[in-house]
């Protein structure tokens, strides 16, 4: 069964920076491809940033693009998202998610998996 653990959100004033983390159980963590995604209130969940299976390829949304990098540690089975510039706009619940595809490219990710969040709140 798989599980994700987020961990690391909080509250950070407009510039700020905040690393979340997430911890995934016992599967093959280093066959599948990771993903970040968010949901502010009142709006439906959107994807920030992928990384595959490798490490080698990352994909961001725009609007997080030159300001958040995503990572992923498969010895330890973590992934993190590294947020820097942070605006009031990025205030959200983020969650972790799993490709449900093994091995696959970045562009064809199905994620079907999710934590249970993590809030990041931006004050202006």
């Amino acid at each position: 069964q798989v599980q994700l653990v987020e961990s690391g959100g909080g509250l950070v004033q407009t510039g700020g920076s905040l690393r979340l983390s997430c911890a995934a159980s016992a599967w093959m963590f280093n066959e599948y491809n990771m993903g970040w995604f968010r949901q502010a209130p009142g709006k439906e969940r959107e994807f920030v940033a992928s990384i595959s299976w490798s490490g080698g390829t990352t994909s961001y949304s725009d609007s997080v693009k030159g300001r958040f990098t995503i990572s992923r540690d498969n010895a330890k089975k973590m992934v993190y998202l590294q947020m820097n510039r942070l605006l009031p706009e990025d205030t959200a619940v983020y969650y972790c998610a799993k490709d449900t595809l093994r091995r696959a490219t970045i562009a064809t990710s199905a994620f079907g998996s999710w934590g249970q969040g993590t809030q990041v709140t931006v004050s202006s």
